[in-house]
C-alpha cells in the first residue's frame, strides 16, 4: 500500500531548474510522481506551475520525500495553519522544530501567509500573536522559554529565487557560478556596473576581506573605495586590521614591504608592535583621533564612518582592543551585518566569508574573489542565486574594480 500527498511549484521552475530538480529528489530517495497539471508560460515573462501527486512506501518515507521538496521550493496543495510549540527552556527548541533555509520563507498563521523577517539557514521561526502577527528568525542560543517555534514542515512555504529568462540588466549575469575562464576585465566591468547600481538603489556594500588583500598589495585601493563610498561596511578579522596598520605605520605587513617584496629588518615584530601601538592608544579610532593612524582601510572606515567588525579567533595575536573575542558576540555582529547588506564582497577570505554566508538571504548578491577555486566553489555552493565566483589573484582584482568604480570622477 502506497501513500501520496500532492505538492505545487510555481514560478520560473523550467528555466531555473527547479522542476527537474524536483524530479530527480523524488526518484533518487525511493519515490514516484505523475503530473497532474502543467501550464508553461508562453512568453519570457510568464510563470509557470505544476501539481505532483508524490507516491511513497510509507507515510514516513513520504514525509522525507516531502521535506526534501519543500526545501527546493515544492509546496504543499493543500497548506495548513504551521504548528507552533512553547520553547521548554531559554536556548532550547521543541523536538521536530522547523530549521530554516536562507530563501524566502512564509508561515501559515490563522489562515494567511506571513513573511519570516530576517530569514538566514539554520534557525527556529518564532511567530507572534497580534493585530498583525510576526514570524521571525531566532539563531538557537537567542531562543528564550516560551517563544512559540515552528515545528514541522507543515504550513510552511518557501520560494528558492528564480532564473527568469531574461537575464539582463546590472545584475543578470550574477547567476553563472565559478569560472576561471571567463575574461576578467569584462566581468570585473559588469561587477563594478553591480555596485554603482546597488548604490543608485539605495543600498549597502558590505566587503568581507582576509589579510591576503593586504599582502597583496590591493590595500590603497581597497581603502579608496570605502573613502569613495562604494564599501559602505567592513567584516574582517584581527590579522586584516593589523597588518592594514601595519603597512601604514612601518610600511610593510608581515614584515614585507609590499611594494618592493623586500623583508625589513626586524619585519617580524612589526605586527606584534603595531597591536601594542593600538592598545596603547585605546582602540583604533582613537589612534586615528591622535594621528598615530594616518592611511588604510581602517583609516578610512573611521574617518568616513563606515563601521566595522573585527570578529577574533583562536590564533590571534593581540588581538586589537576593537577585535570581538566572543564568538556568540561576534556571530551577533557580524548577523547584523548581514542583514543590513544588500551586497557582498567576499574578498579572499574562506572562515569569514563563510561566517558572513550563513546570515545571508539567498536573494543578497554576492561576488567571491579567491585564488583558490575550491574556496570559491565552497562559498557559492552554500544557496546564493545572486552571485558570482571569480578565481583570481586578490591582488589584481581590487585594483581594477577601483580603476572601473572611481577612475571618471579623479
Amino acid at each position: 500500500m502506497t501513500v501520496s500527498r500532492e505538492v505545487e511549484l510555481s514560478g520560473h521552475i523550467i528555466d531555473s531548474g527547479m522542476m527537474q530538480t524536483c524530479f530527480g529528489i523524488v526518484m533518487d530517495m525511493g519515490g514516484s510522481f505523475s503530473v497532474e497539471e502543467f501550464d508553461i508560460g508562453r512568453h519570457k515573462e510568464d510563470e509557470s506551475y505544476a501539481r505532483l501527486l508524490v507516491e511513497a512506501d510509507d507515510p514516513e518515507h513520504l514525509q522525507s520525500i516531502i521535506h526534501e521538496l519543500h526545501q527546493n521550493g515544492a509546496n504543499p496543495a493543500d497548506p495548513k495553519d504551521a504548528t507552533l510549540e512553547p520553547a521548554p527552556a531559554d536556548q532550547v527548541v521543541p523536538h521536530g522544530f522547523y530549521s530554516t533555509t536562507n530563501h524566502p520563507t512564509y508561515v501559515r498563521y490563522d489562515g494567511e501567509w506571513v513573511g519570516v523577517e530576517n530569514i538566514e539557514m539554520d534557525c527556529a521561526v518564532v511567530v507572534e500573536d497580534g493585530a498583525e502577527p510576526r514570524a521571525y528568525t531566532k539563531v538557537l542560543n537567542a531562543v528564550e522559554e516560551g517563544d512559540r517555534i515552528v515545528t514541522g514542515d507543515t504550513g510552511i512555504k518557501v520560494e528558492p529565487p528564480e532564473r527568469p529568462r531574461d537575464s539582463g540588466g546590472a545584475f543578470g549575469f550574477m547567476q553563472g557560478g565559478v569560472s576561471s575562464e571567463r575574461p576578467s576585465e569584462s566581468t570585473i566591468e559588469k561587477i563594478a556596473n553591480a555596485i554603482e547600481e546597488t548604490k543608485k538603489e539605495g543600498g549597502k556594500v558590505l566587503a568581507v576581506c582576509g589579510p591576503a588583500l593586504i599582502h597583496s598589495g590591493a590595500r590603497e585601493e581597497l581603502a579608496r573605495l570605502v573613502r569613495e563610498g562604494y564599501v559602505d561596511m567592513l567584516s574582517a578579522g584581527n590579522g586584516f586590521a593589523v597588518h592594514d596598520i601595519e603597512r601604514d605605520l612601518y610600511g610593510t605587513s608581515l614584515g614585507v614591504d609590499t611594494e618592493t617584496l623586500d623583508h625589513a629588518r626586524h619585519g617580524h615584530k612589526h605586527h606584534i608592535y603595531t597591536i601594542s601601538e593600538v592598545i596603547r592608544e585605546g582602540s583604533i579610532p582613537e589612534a586615528v583621533e591622535s594621528g598615530t593612524i594616518e592611511s588604510g582601510v581602517m583609516y578610512e572606515c573611521v574617518e568616513n564612518d563606515r563601521p566595522f567588525v573585527l570578529a577574533g579567533s583562536i590564533r590571534d595575536d593581540g588581538p586589537l582592543p576593537d577585535t570581538i573575542t566572543d564568538a556568540v558576540e561576534a556571530q551577533n555582529a557580524i548577523r547584523e551585518q548581514a542583514h543590513e547588506a544588500d551586497m557582498v564582497l567576499m574578498l579572499s577570505t574562506l572562515l569569514h566569508s563563510v561566517a558572513v554566508g550563513n546570515c545571508l538571504p539567498s536573494t543578497t548578491r554576492v561576488v567571491c574573489v579567491d585564488i583558490n577555486p575550491a574556496t570559491v566553489t565552497q562559498l557559492l555552493d552554500r544557496g546564493s542565486a545572486q552571485a558570482v565566483g571569480m578565481v583570481t589573484d586578490i591582488g589584481t582584482f581590487v585594483p581594477m574594480l577601483a580603476e572601473k568604480l572611481v577612475a571618471e570622477e579623479e
